[in-house]
């Protein structure tokens, strides 16, 4: 098992506040669109319960949301996987991986430092709260379906490991796709390549394969 880094990275000279006012997405082929994905186990609106007891809340077991984070230009990602779940905010100058157990409907998920990440799930969407370098913000996002969602590349040559992350979003307009990222090589930041969905990436001259949540969300601790 293997730990991913720090989970808040900035840019070498580079600061939050400027780091969030600068955009990174970027557009890309037309594909598929957002969909719901969630997979639900629990009690439902037609449970019956005795008196006096409360029927049990829908339970999210396997899900990938993606969106915008309100007032920034960053995306963020959450996937559930079983009692797992995993947050990524990114805006391609900072980002913040976030970890932590699921509980019911509601995540309460820790980063590096003070960064947190709340929220809730239902209805299609996660809504909640992501903070982090003294600062707060909201976000709605909608669950997604492949090619949308969360990836992530590791590899080491000649002693050198190379890290790369994206969240690659359908564009809510219908036109094409949206993504963030970043990339380094022992920690040092290098230019982000754009992400293209089942194709290995040159990073810094090196090829790496990126992974969805399902390929490394049990090295993720």
């Amino acid at each position: 098992m293997s730990r991913l880094g720090p989970f808040v990275t900035l840019a070498a000279g580079a600061v939050l506040a400027a780091g969030l006012g600068v955009a990174s997405a970027t557009a890309a082929p037309a594909g598929e669109t957002v969909a719901a994905a969630e997979q639900v186990t629990g009690a439902t609106a037609q449970t019956t319960s005795a008196p006096g007891e409360e029927a049990a809340k829908p339970v999210v077991v396997r899900a990938d949301y993606a969106g915008r984070v309100e007032r920034t230009r960053a995306l963020i990602a959450v996937s559930i996987r079983g009692a797992k779940a995993i947050g990524y905010f990114c805006d391609g100058k900072t980002e913040a991986w976030f970890i932590g157990p699921v509980d019911g409907d509601k995540v309460k998920l820790k980063g590096f430092g003070d960064a947190k990440l709340n929220a809730t799930f239902g209805g299609g969407r996660a809504e909640g709260v992501v903070a982090l370098g003294g600062k707060e913000w909201d976000f709605v996002a909608p669950t997604v379906k492949k090619p949308s969602g969360l990836y992530r590349a590791t590899r080491i040559v000649r002693g050198a490991k190379i890290k790369a992350s994206w969240i690659y979003l359908a564009n809510p307009n219908g036109d094409g796709f949206i993504q963030v990222g970043t990339a380094s090589v022992n920690d040092s930041r290098v230019t982000t390549p754009t992400f293209t969905p089942d194709r290995p990436i040159n990073v810094n001259g090196e090829y790496v394969v990126p992974e969805d949540v399902d390929g490394f969300v049990e090295e993720m601790s």
